[in-house]
């Protein structure tokens, strides 16, 4: 359980929004589990200890292992005991922390996470304009920043594979029309030379009309002997 046992009101209804905010954030990409108020669902198990972060990132297969945890703060959880006993807690797991604190607080919170050494994978600030909550990013660590790096690489690393096959496949297509091709320009060219071989077969005189007039050739020639 937090220090901070009782929050002003108007902080804990500021805390709880930027809470659901950050749900319908992480959602895209996590399976989130919420722990809000007294309603404590979904625990991380550090040591023989249960904990309660304000949001646990999932794993979105059934396994749902953490692969994240967040926790909002407020003017008055941004202190040496809360980063103690919460944010030295998280950092323990092997899932990163992204820590949301006011924008007013920002100098505070990295300090005490420099004294205390608690590796913070991010540090976010939020602050209100009206009715809308606007996130800031202003420390990311750089473990962090090589798992983004490497989670967009990856992307392009595929499309870098799938060209080659994408060529492949173009070689192999071209491959069948050519032969189709062929086998057209074959069956064309067999075509014509029968055509060819009939019009030449009609053109000379058959056997039978030879002999025909040979035969009536012949009695003109006995009676002219």
């Amino acid at each position: 359980m937090s220090p901070i046992l009782v929050r002003p009101v108007r902080e804990q209804l500021e805390h709880d929004r930027v809470i659901r905010l950050l749900e319908a954030k992480y959602r895209k990409k996590f399976d989130v589990a919420v722990n809000l108020g007294p309603a404590e669902t979904t625990p991380v198990v550090i040591g023989a200890s249960q904990w309660y972060p304000d949001l646990v990132l999932l794993s979105p297969d059934r396994a749902r292992k953490p692969l994240g945890t967040v926790e909002v703060e407020t003017a008055e959880s941004v202190n040496h005991l809360e980063a103690m006993s919460q944010w030295a807690t998280f950092a323990r797991l092997r899932a990163p922390l992204h820590l949301y604190v006011p924008a007013a607080s920002i100098d505070t919170a990295r300090r005490l996470c420099l004294d205390l050494h608690i590796p913070v994978a991010e540090i976010w600030a939020f602050s209100s304009f009206g009715d809308q909550i606007r996130f800031a990013l202003v420390h990311r660590s750089a473990r962090a920043t090589e798992a983004k790096a490497r989670a967009t690489q990856r992307p392009a690393k595929a499309a870098k594979r799938g060209a080659p096959r994408a060529k492949a496949s173009t070689r192999k297509t071209a491959a069948v029309k050519s032969s189709r091709r062929a086998s057209t320009g074959k069956a064309t060219n067999k075509t014509a030379k029968t055509k060819a071989a009939k019009a030449v077969a009609s053109r000379a005189p058959s056997k039978t009309a030879t002999s025909r007039s040979k035969a009536a050739t012949r009695p003109n020639a006995r009676k002219r002997k």
